[in-house]
């Protein structure tokens, strides 16, 4: 890792498939795992599954992909090129979240990093219809590592936005007995104290934290940026805990840069 502008850059060689949705603002989606990946010196391969009309403010807009075509732009990119992961985000429905789960059941020793994105930080909802729940417990089967933020964790466990570390935990074991690899309980939507705090959760080891200084900068793509740089340190070849710990860094160094 060096310094670079402010920001942590890793200097390795790599490429990661994102799939996920477009913003127009630029703020989230791939612009942001592509910005992300590009300061770590990596290269990303894409497979867009939904064009959204974007404000920092609003979701005005959101255009899903054919799901037959977003599985054909994940299998073009892996023919093309050599990929050393996956990062998934935003999968509008549940049929382009079984399409991208035919891809992935191809590609069984790929790591796959899954942000799973409900809504956008305005508020405005990016998934929706029919079978979405069974959809997501198959994807979640194939993830390595599922990274959701507090009001998501919420809505994928049924209840209520955990207000405590032992409620998040609580949360997360549902998505491991869905079959998930390992959680990632992302802190930063926490409203309180003076650490942020991440939680890497395993179904055989105890839970392992990652704290740094809470900080009043805001970002709208963070957790965007926090998966991707995750899915770029394996894609580098480091363990699941190291990408974890320098993904972290890296977004703090970018919240620092704009205080």
């Amino acid at each position: 890792m060096d310094r670079g502008n402010g920001i942590l850059a890793m200097r390795a060689n790599g490429r990661v498939l994102v799939v996920g949705g477009s913003d127009s603002s630029g703020g989230a989606g791939i612009v942001r795992d592509i910005a992300t990946l590009a300061a770590m010196g990596l290269s990303t391969s894409v497979a867009v599954t939904a064009v959204t009309v974007q404000t920092h403010a609003a979701v005005i807009h959101v255009e899903v992909i054919p799901a037959a075509l977003v599985a054909a732009q994940m299998r073009a990119a892996l023919e093309a090129d050599a990929v050393g992961a996956i990062k998934i985000g935003m999968l509008p429905t549940a049929d382009v979240i079984d399409a991208v789960c035919d891809v992935l059941d191809a590609h069984p020793v790929l790591p796959v990093i899954v942000d799973p994105v409900l809504a956008a930080s305005s508020g405005g909802a990016l998934a929706a219809g029919p079978g979405l729940a069974e959809s997501r417990r198959r994807l979640f089967r194939l993830a390595s590592l599922v990274a959701p933020n507090l009001p998501e964790l919420a809505a994928l466990a049924g209840g209520p936005t955990a207000t405590n570390a032992a409620d998040a935990l609580g949360q997360a074991r549902h998505l491991l007995d869905a079959g998930a690899g390992a959680v990632l309980v992302k802190g930063g939507h926490g409203d309180s104290g003076e650490m942020a705090t991440d939680i890497l959760l395993y179904r055989d080891r105890p839970p392992r934290r990652f704290t740094l200084p809470r900080l009043q900068a805001s970002m709208r793509g963070t957790g965007c940026a926090l998966s991707s740089a995750v899915a770029g340190g394996l894609a580098a070849g480091l363990d699941t805990e190291t990408a974890i710990s320098q993904a972290k860094a890296y977004v703090h160094a970018a919240l620092v840069a704009l205080q």
